[in-house]
């Protein structure tokens, strides 16, 4: 993985592309530690604590890379971009139109697209308010509140700034999927999770729990290897192309490989999931009262509720986005239209059947092994006096972000430097 790394310096284009990324992500750093305006920055410091541990704001703090405990620019993080993303991409299998767009190729996507950002500002827009009064509550020791007497123009000033700033990270999460390298969003996510490493690093040396000191670095050892294992592992269908004749020429036959990875899904649905498991406790911190207080601590990150919950969901969405991932009809007639078949089974139908079986039995054990990954760790913390949440599902999306992005390196590498078949 470091060689790759290095190699991709010496090509120009691709060093290019890295350097555009890591600006990118820089300019989101430093948004994380802009103040919106009318925040009380000294009063910021102390209530940090609310922001800390296994609550529902210590994880959306995390997603956000400190964003929301300061109340910044880009408080809002990438999670309600995600959270359109959810809702279109559900739409489209109850909605016929939207269906009938995403089957229009390009330009239905663009559309669907664009529909995902009118989308992710409405919900920015919401959940701006809702955090405005939220910060309302909190004071310090002195009883000042982080936002101050709320006034019409405060709140109508920080709501649209908030917005804004998640407005302007999908733009350019989107800019780097299209000049960088990588996936725009989930590096994003990558790397606000990263930038609380340190922070979780400390946590666990100073940890008066010995238990946990010890057991947290062979647990995130276990899943690391468990998750590059998987994520590497693949089932490979054989396929026969037989002779054709194109023209004047005869082309000869050869025999290869159709990879089916055990987790076509990637990180996909994990995000997904703590995405919509996030979404309860957040309405009830929101709302704050006591019943709703009561209704976001059953479904803290730490919870049962949630670890099942979560699970339940990493299970369907993975399930889903294999589906929208990988059509088996679709392999089964490009492969007839090029002359392809696979042994011992008829081309066409039996062969999308066939296909969709194996996918079947490979996509179980892939979010089975998903769902274990994200909530193991939890469970295993959660029996300890630990309050630390750099658990399983902060592991799962670092290490798959890293391999998808070293791979993409690899295609890039491949591409510019295949020496072809007359040296």
């Amino acid at each position: 993985m470091l060689q790759t790394i290095l190699n991709s310096f010496s090509v120009q284009d691709i060093r290019k592309k890295l350097l555009f990324t890591a600006a990118i992500l820089a300019l989101y750093r430093l948004g994380a530690y802009i103040p919106s305006p009318g925040v009380d920055a000294g009063t910021i410091k102390d209530i940090e604590e609310n922001f800390t541990g296994s609550n529902v704001l210590g994880f959306l703090n995390l997603f956000s890379g400190g964003s929301l405990s300061r109340l910044s620019l880009f408080a809002l993080g990438i999670m309600p971009y995600i959270t359109a993303s959810i809702i279109l991409q559900l739409l489209t299998v109850v909605v016929p139109s939207l269906e009938r767009l995403q089957k229009e190729g390009e330009v239905g996507q663009q559309k669907i697209t664009q529909y995902t950002r009118y989308l992710t500002v409405g919900l920015a827009f919401a959940q701006s308010i809702g955090y405005v009064f939220l910060f309302q509550s909190f004071q310090d020791q002195a009883g000042t509140s982080v936002v101050g007497d709320l006034t019409f123009n405060k709140v109508f000033l920080i709501v649209i700034t908030l917005t804004a700033g998640c407005t302007l990270l999908m733009w350019m999460g989107e800019l780097i999927t299209q000049r960088g390298i990588g996936n725009g969003i989930s590096l994003m996510i990558f790397a606000s999770i990263v930038a609380g490493l340190p922070g979780g690093l400390q946590a666990w040396w100073t940890n008066p729990d010995p238990v946990f000191v010890v057991m947290m670095p062979f647990v995130a050892l276990g899943v690391i290897v468990a998750i590059v294992f998987v994520q590497e592992g693949q089932r490979r269908i054989p396929v026969q192309y037989a002779k054709r004749v194109v023209g004047r020429r005869m082309t000869s036959g050869g025999s290869t490989y159709l990879p089916l990875r055990v987790n076509m899904a990637g990180v996909i649905p994990v995000i997904f999931a703590a995405s919509i498991m996030a979404f309860p406790p957040t309405i009830g911190q929101l709302l704050n009262t006591p019943a709703a207080l009561d209704f976001a601590a059953f479904f803290s990150p730490n919870s049962w509720a949630y670890v099942v919950g979560e699970v339940f969901f990493i299970i369907i969405f993975t399930y889903f986005y294999t589906a929208v991932t990988f059509n088996p009809v679709d392999q089964a007639d490009n492969l007839k239209k090029y002359g392809g078949f696979i042994p011992g089974v008829r081309p066409g139908r039996p062969t999308a059947e066939y296909l969709d079986r194996i996918l079947s039995r490979l996509t179980f054990p892939g979010a089975l092994y998903l769902g274990a990954v994200a909530a193991l760790p939890t469970i295993l913390i959660s029996q300890t006096s630990a309050n630390f949440f750099f658990g399983g599902t902060s592991i799962l999306i670092v290490v798959g972000v890293a391999l998808d992005t070293v791979k993409q390196l690899e295609a890039q590498l491949m591409m510019r430097n295949y020496e072809g078949f007359l040296k």
